[in-house]
């Protein structure tokens, strides 16, 4: 990366490291652009002292990641990865699964993402629960969403969603202690940040059944191959592809570029990231 950068008057970055390193290892860098929202992964710090903008791409891939989460979350529910695996080993094993209708969802973070989930989760008839430290009660008034206590959340919730950054609050926001207050049936859904759930405690609560099963997409240390959530047969597992789509690739990449090219003419960029994440 500090190669990278040497010559560089912007950056484009994904999950690559932008350390203080790679910041001061160019006299030419003037902004730094996020190909995503997530923004852990850069020195925002390093970035301010040094003079360097850093922008990102909200709304970009938030359907994406919302429609993913709603995949996960059925195929959780009809275990459609064990019996798609099952058919292939030849063994024809008819399953009996559960509908999303009439169950309740609770969203850890309400923000961009988690409010197209809640959406899309009423669309299938289940009932709305959110936890999130900035509320808007007007959003939630207009679409029936009721605000709890994460331990509220967590203990009403047949279904768990997380939608939250990844920061010092949220590092391992959910533990053992938080598993312990979801219900032996529910299941658990991460497409935000590895860091965010214990994957150990994770796998503890999975095989004493305190829990009926998760879908994990991002990973503490990606890729995951110590994870100790790659021997349950009831974790849906996918390489951090949420916001992978098509349609968000180029919403994204338009936003980015635009971004660059305002900095580069000495201009506001649109989206810069917020002081304080």
């Amino acid at each position: 990366m500090r190669e990278y950068a040497r010559d560089a008057d912007a950056l484009i970055v994904g999950a690559d490291q932008v350390t203080r390193n790679v910041l001061t290892s160019s006299r030419r860098l003037r902004v730094v652009a996020k190909h995503g929202v997530g923004v852990d992964n850069i020195d925002l710090a390093a970035a301010e002292e040094l003079g360097i903008s850093v922008t990102y791409a909200p709304d970009g891939n938030t359907r994406s990641v919302a429609e993913m989460t709603v995949a996960m979350l059925l195929s959780l529910w009809r275990g459609l990865a064990r019996a798609d695996a099952r058919l292939r080993a030849r063994v024809w094993e008819p399953m009996v699964g559960r509908e999303a209708a009439g169950r309740t969802l609770g969203i850890i973070g309400l923000g961009r993402i988690g409010r197209a989930v809640a959406i899309l989760g009423q669309a299938l008839g289940m009932r709305i629960l959110a936890c999130d430290v900035a509320q808007d009660p007007a959003f939630a008034d207009a679409h029936g969403i009721r605000y709890e206590t994460l331990e509220g959340v967590l203990r009403q919730s047949d279904a768990v969603s997380i939608h939250v950054p990844l920061m010092d609050q949220t590092q391992r926001l959910i533990g053992s202690r938080e598993m312990a207050w979801m219900r032996p049936d529910a299941v658990l859904v991460n497409v935000a940040r590895g860091g965010i759930v214990d994957e150990h405690a994770l796998a503890e609560a999975l095989a004493h059944k305190r829990l009926a099963g998760a879908a994990v997409d991002v990973f503490e240390h990606e890729p995951p191959w110590d994870s100790p959530l790659l021997g349950f047969e009831t974790v849906l597992l996918t390489p951090h592809i949420a916001h992978s789509t098509q349609e968000a690739m180029e919403r994204v990449d338009v936003m980015v570029a635009e971004d660059v090219l305002a900095v580069l003419r000495g201009e506001a960029p649109a989206h810069p990231v917020p002081r304080g994440r």
